[in-house]
Parts: structure tokens; C-alpha cells; sequence
């Protein structure tokens, strides 16, 4: 991959920016609430499916309406295709597999190091969004941020006979992080592109949960099957046509932050849908992120009065 293949140079995050990212943080906290719901019945890899597919079918009218775009040439499909599967596919088997083994404040942990990775992975491979101090700090802040409401106790879990499930966590990381490289080389507008997407996913994830956990051998109850078309709708529908728009308009070093705010969303919803226990720790935790968010918009790319046309959401 080469800087001169981006279709589009990013800029500064703008206030709407930022309120997209958080707003896209707290849907993606709010699909841990409905997995607890629906994923008893279904397994993950059959929960991974269906809300794909619900994603898929919610953005089909809109993404039919406007004129379904097509990738024109063969490397364009390629790229397509490697983004759907390192978008979705891939990490959801290798996170669910691993958080059999590992507990979710590891997985957090291990998760924060996107960010990290993001940041390297923009620095070499485009030529608009450069490591700088600012963003550095932003990552160091919002990592601080994760780990003080995660605690220490999540650090126990480090050793030698966890190491494929954390291997397995950091590959679903990995994947999330070339992902949102790819989708900067991809000229698609950002709700057909997530059509596409999820289309392509979902045709890969039918035939592996069939031959894996077979059919469904028990329509889900009626609250597992709200949650799904939640998960469906939003955490995977509206979200990754934001994740699209935003990763083209201010880049992935900057989107990925939104990774550091989706716990401690999740402590929040917790509290707020489940009455679970809500620590202070959330106070401090959220005051490191949004720090973090500060210097992310401060180390963005250049301020612009308006989006240019491959900019806007379509």
C-alpha cells in the first residue's frame, strides 16, 4: 500500500466529528448489553451472522436507492472483499473464540493496543496522518483511561497459558487496524461501501456457522430476538457507515480512540439498562479518554471550513 493510492485526504476533527465518534462508541457499548441477551441462544458465531445480516438488509434500500456501486476492477474487488473479511469475519471468530478463554478485562486491555497500532500503521502507509506529539499523548491518555477502569486485577491474567487467546485477541486487533487502512483506498461511499461489506460478510459467515454449529435448532425467545435486530440496526448497520465516514474524513489513528471510550460507555449503559454496580473509577476514566480526545482533535490534519463531495456520507 502506497500514500498515492488514498482517495481522500483527511482533516481536522470538528466538533461533529467528535460527536459522531463518541456517539459511535457508546452504540458499539450498548451491543455488549444485547450480546448478553441474545448470545445464549444463538452462540456467537450464529449471533455473528445474523446481526450481519440484519446490517446488510437495513442499508440495502438506501444503498439500492442511490445506485448500488460495484468495485470496477479486479484489484478493487480484492480489496473489498480482504477489508469485509479483516472487518468483520476474522476478528469477531478470533475475539469470540478467545473471550472463552480470557476474561473481558483482559480483552479490553489488549483491545486498547488498536489505537497503538492504528497509529503506527497511519504513520507508515498515508501521507496525511502522521504520529505527532499530540496524537501520541492521546493514545497514552486514552490507554490510561481504559486501564483505570479495567484495574489491575485484569494484568493477572497475562501468562503463558492464556497466550493463544491473547495471540487471538491482538490478531482481531491487528485485523481491525488494516482494515481501516484498506478502506481509505476504497472509493465507495460510505453507506454502499458497508453495504457491500456486510453482504459479503454475511455470505461468509452462513455457510461457516452452518458447517461449525449447524442449523439453528431454536427460534430465539423474544428478547434475544429484539436484541438482535438491535445489534443488527445499530452497533453493526449505522455504526460501520460512521466507522466508514469517519475513518475517510479524519483518519484511523484519530477514529480509533473512539476504542477507549466503548468500556466505559459499557460501565455506564450497565448501570443505567442492567442496574449494575457503578464504580467511580468511571469519572476518572472518562475524564483520561476525553483528555486524550483533546489532543487527538489538536493532532489531526489541517482545519477545514467545509467537506469536500467524497467527504460526505452517501
Amino acid at each position: 500500500m502506497t500514500p498515492t493510492t488514498l482517495t481522500t485526504t483527511i482533516t481536522r476533527a470538528g466538533p461533529l466529528d467528535i460527536g459522531l465518534l463518541v456517539m459511535v462508541a457508546m452504540i458499539w457499548a450498548s451491543a455488549f448489553i444485547a450480546i448478553k441477551i441474545a448470545v445464549p441462544e444463538t452462540g456467537p458465531l450464529w449471533l455473528a451472522t445474523i446481526r450481519t445480516a440484519i446490517g446488510a438488509a437495513v442499508l440495502a434500500p438506501y444503498a439500492l436507492w442511490r445506485g448500488l456501486i460495484l468495485p470496477a476492477s479486479a484489484r478493487m474487488w480484492t480489496l473489498v472483499t480482504v477489508m469485509a473479511m479483516l472487518n468483520v469475519v476474522v476478528p469477531f471468530f478470533l475475539i469470540s473464540w478467545a473471550e472463552l478463554t480470557i476474561d473481558a478485562g483482559m480483552t479490553a486491555l489488549l483491545m486498547g493496543t488498536g489505537p497503538f497500532l492504528g497509529l503506527i500503521g497511519s504513520h507508515l502507509f498515508t501521507h496525511d496522518d502522521k504520529m505527532n506529539a499530540a496524537k501520541l499523548l492521546a493514545v497514552v491518555f486514552g490507554f490510561s483511561g481504559m486501564a483505570v477502569l479495567v484495574g489491575g486485577t485484569a494484568l493477572g491474567g497475562f501468562g503463558p497459558g492464556h497466550l493463544l487467546a491473547q495471540l487471538a485477541t491482538l490478531g482481531g486487533v491487528a485485523c481491525y487496524v488494516v482494515a481501516g487502512l484498506i478502506i481509505r483506498r476504497i472509493d465507495i461511499p460510505p453507506v454502499r461501501l458497508a453495504f457491500l461489506a456486510l453482504s459479503i460478510a454475511t455470505v461468509a459467515l452462513v455457510p461457516l456457522a452452518l458447517v461449525v454449529d449447524g442449523p439453528v435448532a431454536v427460534i430465539p425467545s423474544a428478547p434475544a430476538l429484539w436484541a438482535l435486530v438491535f445489534l443488527g440496526v445499530f452497533p453493526t448497520g449505522v455504526a460501520y457507515v460512521m466507522r466508514f465516514y469517519l475513518i475517510r474524513k479524519i483518519g484511523y489513528s484519530t477514529f480509533s480512540l473512539s476504542i477507549y471510550m466503548i468500556p466505559a460507555f459499557g460501565v455506564l449503559l450497565g448501570f443505567l439498562i442492567l442496574g449494575e454496580a457503578l464504580s467511580p473509577k468511571l469519572v476518572v476514566a472518562l475524564a483520561l479518554v476525553l483528555t486524550g480526545l483533546y489532543f487527538a482533535q489538536r493532532g489531526g490534519g489541517p482545519a477545514r471550513s467545509a467537506a469536500r463531495p467524497d467527504e460526505t456520507v452517501k
